[in-house]
């Protein structure tokens, strides 16, 4: 049994080391490994899977809504970045540039995307004529580098996966109605199926997406009270379309510049599954993006009947749910750590004693409860298990980011709350950048976001005292 429990075992405790915690279970769970060169990391078949299945979720709700997929180059030329001021400044310290090709000096530097918000205008201004053609809702699934000085798997990377949407509209308030459209399409996937529950708001000047007009986002609590940006989507009016001499035929027979937004989520989720679902033991996953939704173990499968009946309910379930029946030789008991090391919702357990009484046994891997199931109730149960795995998931995770934020509006409070305390702080803020940064640098806070719905209510700001309607969520992110 020692043996059974050596993979449990080599996990640090979230609570001794919450980031040796993480990292243990990306490389023991078998999501990543390192590469050779520092913030790069293979994507093992695990971790892809999960990735995945959160791209077919994704890819889903941005069809219905009528967005299509393309798919653009991976170098963009130095001077085509350097047309829009904002975003070439912003994105200078983590660009990649290449040089040469084969042995030849290129005549002009190419940087390795970061993002493709100028590759998206190059190719629409070549294409757009008239406003019968808009609006254009594209996305792309790709990866990107940025030259990170810290790194650590899924939270922050040289490369990383993700969707960026990218689109172009006719005026500005269907751009501003599609960029808030995106960010609750995010928000709605997060807490519908990745059961991690979000607050929406919009980021402050100073954080916001370089070029931008406005960028919204939904920030996630983790275990350890820390934020987790997990989705934006930005507006950027028409700065980047006047940039790049994009024009169109409008209504009235005039020229017109459209308005463009972006939007992205990455890899980064992953990270999010991890801290906010996982324990000891290792994943936790939500039955939407686990690549088996249901693990089934034989018990005793050397002796008759067991191996058969165990294919049985797997080719009974496998119509419903992402199975995988595990007739290896290792032992029940290793079998049993090695899934839930990688998170797998339920276990169905079938044994001769269990074949003799018509039942089976599923346990939970958020619980560990067990169940005595007739097998011939079996859809039914299994379906009311997975609707109460996910809603306890969502429930533990609400009540961390309830229980977690806080509302001061003094500073020494804050002082003394963030440094005894991970988690959120809500407070007035007078919208000055100075007092932003003071906030980071004597309380260690930065601004999460401007919450929906919690605008408009009288306060001060508790760095210089004036008065001001504007609430912030401040708090240490990843």
């Amino acid at each position: 049994m020692a043996n059974d429990k050596k993979l449990v075992k080599s996990i640090t405790s979230r609570d001794e080391d919450f980031a040796q915690w993480f990292t243990d279970i990306c490389l023991k769970a078998e999501l990543v490994d390192y590469s050779t060169v520092k913030g790069f990391m293979f994507v093992r078949p695990y971790g892809y899977a999960i990735w995945e299945n959160i791209q077919k979720c994704l890819d889903r709700r941005f069809k219905a809504t009528g967005h299509v997929n393309m798919a653009l180059p991976l170098l963009i030329p130095e001077s085509l970045l350097q047309k829009e001021k904002d975003h070439v400044e912003g994105f200078a310290p983590e660009v990649a540039w290449i040089d040469f090709g084969g042995k030849e000096k290129l005549e002009e530097r190419m940087c390795v995307r970061p993002t493709s918000e100028v590759l998206f205008c190059d190719h629409w201004k070549n294409i757009l004529q008239s406003y019968r053609q808009l609006p254009f809702l594209y996305n792309q699934w790709c990866s990107v580098v940025r030259w990170e000085k810290t790194t650590r798997p899924f939270l922050r990377g040289r490369e990383f996966w993700w969707n960026e949407g990218h689109t172009l509209h006719e005026t500005a308030e269907q751009a501003k109605a599609e960029t808030l459209q995106q960010l609750e399409t995010y928000a709605d996937f997060l807490e519908t199926e990745l059961m991690v529950p979000v607050i929406r708001g919009q980021k402050t000047e100073s954080e916001k997406f370089a070029g931008a007009e406005a960028t919204y986002t939904v920030e996630a609590m983790m275990h350890d009270g820390k934020a987790l940006q997990s989705g934006t989507s930005h507006y950027f009016g028409d700065g980047f379309t006047k940039a790049f001499d994009i024009t169109f035929a409008d209504r009235n027979n005039g020229i017109s510049h459209p308005f463009q937004t972006s939007w992205g989520m990455s890899t980064r989720v992953i990270g999010a599954l991890i801290m906010c679902h996982g324990d000891d033991e290792g994943l936790v996953l939500p039955p939407a993006v686990a690549p088996y939704q249901l693990v089934i173990i034989p018990v005793a499968q050397h002796k008759e009947g067991v191996l058969e009946k165990a294919n049985e309910l797997k080719e009974r379930l496998e119509k419903l749910y992402r199975i995988k029946l595990d007739d290896s030789e290792n032992s029940p008991g290793w079998k049993f750590s090695e899934y839930e090391m990688k998170g797998v919702p339920v276990r169905l357990e079938i044994g001769p004693k269990d074949i003799e009484k018509n039942q089976c046994v599923l346990v939970r891997r958020d619980t560990r409860e067990k169940l005595f199931v007739s097998l011939d109730n079996l859809e039914e149960e299994l379906a009311n298990l997975y609707k109460s795995l996910e809603q306890d998931l969502y429930n533990r995770a609400k009540e961390n980011l309830v229980t977690r934020t806080v509302e001061l509006e003094k500073m020494e409070e804050i002082i003394t709350q963030a440094d005894k305390n991970d988690g959120f702080i809500k407070s007035h803020w007078c919208g000055s950048a100075e007092c932003e940064q003071a906030m980071k640098d004597q309380a260690g806070l930065s601004s999460r976001c401007m919450p929906f719905g919690e605008q408009g209510t009288k306060g001060v700001c508790p760095v210089c005292g004036k008065e001001t309607e504007t609430v912030v969520v401040w708090g240490k992110a990843y």
